[in-house]
C-alpha cells in the first residue's frame, strides 16, 4: 500500500509541476505563485 501511495503522490506532484510550467508568467502571476516557487508548491500539493 505504501509503495501505491507513494507513486500516486509522485505522479500528482509531476502533473502539477506540468501544468504550472506551461503557465505564462501572468497566469502564474494571477495565482500568486512565481516560476521559482512551482517545485514547492508542487511539493505541497503532493503532499511531500
Amino acid at each position: 500500500m505504501n509503495v501505491a501511495r507513494t507513486f500516486s503522490n509522485w505522479r500528482r506532484y509531476r502533473q502539477t509541476v506540468n501544468e504550472l510550467g506551461r503557465m505564462t508568467p501572468r497566469e502564474l502571476s494571477d495565482l500568486g505563485i512565481a516560476r521559482g516557487d512551482i517545485h514547492r508548491v508542487a511539493r505541497q500539493a503532493a503532499g511531500f
